[in-house]
């Protein structure tokens, strides 16, 4: 239990915060509201967990009702009681289905107790950190000087206290991970620029902090620490935030252009009471945003519901949607992918789209809600959108970029089979050799428009490989890949030309053989275009396919030679087996 000291007297305002102001505080996402017949008036004493050989609670407690079932006859009774020791309200977990139970929400509309459910992402552990949280937060009167600030925007705090105490700003959670900082335009000092670039306290800071007992002094003290110029290091303060003994985070002060002012400590001592609130909105939205993620990975995955991602997100049941799949370019690394979906995420929704991205291997899935109601305009939204993503995803990370795109769903429930083939589309993207062609067929889930709607290039040329593409634009790469999938490999069989190839190519001196052949292949044996794609001149190339002939014992003019060389040859890529 979390009692408020300054219960018990005088009227509600003075006797402890209300339960709406509570609410407020913890932000959204932590709880949901079921039933409040009389309003979020209630004031709330404290915080205790439902023990059924205890009863009689005292009054104005948030009642956690933990273990019991809210589609149970039991969670009624646990209302009824409740309502009989003057609860401020209820909280059950988000249940079996997920769904509010009709019975609950009528007795709590009978005895007037607030009934609230327990979100699925928060335990009851964090749950009862975050209200011992909130209850400590909702009595901190608001300092004038940042009151302005709306709750959760880290970046306007960090404005509003630097210009309070004349130094640069920068807010850090447990981690020492940025979370905000201040728009300073002085001169900054290198640790800070590094720090903002990297979004986090360099490595070797940290761990030279840890080992000197830094972190140690900062957790453990309730007040602010000076440390003091260094080198070419200004002074700094620093204080903790925290709230009902949890710690948050830390707001870090440094002079800029000039020595911190003699206010500057009390300033900040009093931008971490507030402070506090700021952050406990901020972590709500993260886990928020983390509820929409696995509620949109469960869906694409086939095992969610179409209805709970609608409630997350606003995205109707009903109404066009698919998914792209987003594979960025070799500079994008794991520490990378939150850029990577801030970067969809926020290209979408310029365009009037509704997008939730979900972060997977290597890469991202984007769910767009929100399409033109009439099918064919929506897929050429989708294309549209496509081909603009994989131009900024490319100039961001590279221009090895693909995009997959999936067929146009009319119903949240068809997104599993829309990213099926965005998958598939993706991986035909990937695959060498996929080429862009001019006057592509449209289908019903292909646009159609003038060139080649599936390259980022000039409309109408050829042979520039494919950027983006809907899976009925690679449909024959797509069927290659799935036979091949079920051939062995990646090494090909013994005694057959591509594996003599392979053989001479790992010899002494090495050689060029395999790249030749494939080369030779894939230009249906016409010289001049082999010749231009190596880099060589043409009587060059022809005097190595005489010799590569020599050598494996390939017979060009057999059809059925030259299918197994090119299907041998496309799983030694797909083994990483690529030679030159």
């Amino acid at each position: 239990m979390v009692p408020n000291e300054g219960a018990g007297q005088g009227d509600a305002a003075s006797a402890g915060p209300t339960l709406e102001r509570l609410l407020a505080v913890m932000g959204a996402g932590v709880l949901e509201p079921g039933a409040a017949p009389r309003g979020l008036g209630a004031v709330v004493e404290g915080v205790t967990v439902l023990d059924p050989l205890e009863p009689g609670q005292p009054r104005g407690q948030v009642l956690l009702a933990v273990g019991v079932d809210p589609q149970s006859a039991a969670a009624v009774d646990v209302v009824r009681q409740a309502a009989g020791s003057g609860a401020a309200a209820v909280v059950f977990g988000p249940g079996r289905t997920g769904r509010h139970p009709d019975a609950l929400r009528t007795a709590a509309e009978d005895t007037g107790t607030a009934v609230l459910f327990r979100t699925a992402w928060c335990g009851w552990t964090e749950l009862v950190g975050a209200l011992r949280a909130g209850l400590v937060l909702s009595g901190v009167p608001a300092d004038p000087a940042v009151a302005a600030v709306t709750p959760g925007d880290l970046n306007g705090l960090a404005d509003a206290v630097a210009v309070l105490v004349g130094g640069a700003v920068t807010i850090e959670d447990v981690e020492s991970r940025v979370l905000a900082y201040s728009s300073t335009k002085e001169d900054v000092d290198e640790l800070r620029r590094l720090t903002i670039l990297g979004r986090r306290v360099p490595e070797w800071r940290v761990a030279a902090m840890r080992e000197a007992g830094f972190f140690r002094a900062l957790w453990g003290s309730g007040d602010v620490i000076h440390r003091p110029a260094h080198g070419e290091n200004p002074e700094r303060l620093v204080v903790a935030v925290r709230a009902g003994g949890e710690i948050l985070g830390s707001i870090w002060v440094a002079a800029a252009g000039g020595d911190l002012p003699p206010h500057a400590a009390d300033t900040l001592r009093s931008a971490a009471r507030v402070a506090a609130v700021h952050l406990l909105h901020h972590r709500s939205h993260r886990t928020h945003a983390r509820l929409v993620e696995d509620a949109a990975r469960a869906l694409l995955d086939g095992r969610g519901s179409a209805d709970v991602l609608a409630e997350r997100t606003g995205i109707p049941v009903h109404g066009n949607c698919a998914v792209l799949a987003v594979r960025p370019g070799a500079s994008c690394k794991g520490e990378q992918t939150g850029r990577l979906c801030a970067l969809l995420a926020v290209r979408c929704g310029a365009d009037g789209l509704m997008p939730v991205v979900v972060p997977v291997d290597q890469g991202a899935l984007v769910l767009v809600g929100g399409l033109h109601q009439d099918r064919r305009r929506a897929v050429e939204q989708v294309g549209r959108l496509g081909r603009s993503l994989v131009r900024q995803v490319a100039d961001a990370f590279g221009p090895e970029a693909r995009i997959g795109l999936g067929t146009v769903a009319d119903t949240l429930a068809g997104l599993p089979e829309s990213r099926r083939s965005a998958d598939l589309a993706l991986g035909a993207l990937l695959t060498t050799g996929t080429r862009a062609t001019p006057g592509t067929r449209a289908t019903p889930d292909t646009p159609a428009t003038t060139g080649t709607p599936g390259t980022t290039g000039t409309p109408g040329t050829t042979g520039e490989p494919r950027t983006v593409a809907f899976a009925s634009e690679v449909a024959e790469t797509i069927a290659l890949n799935q036979m091949l999938d079920t051939l062995p490999g990646p090494s090909p069989a013994p005694d057959t030309p591509v594996a003599r190839l392979v053989a001479f190519d790992a010899g002494p001196g090495g050689g060029t053989m395999v790249q030749t052949l494939r080369a030779y292949l894939d230009h249906f044996g016409h010289v001049p275009d082999t010749a231009r794609a190596l880099g060589v001149h043409a009587n060059s190339l022809r005097h190595r396919i005489s010799r590569l002939t020599e050598v494996s014992g390939l017979d060009l003019g057999s059809p059925d030679a030259r299918l197994l060389a090119q299907l041998q040859l496309r799983l030694l890529e797909r083994g990483g087996g690529r030679e030159g």
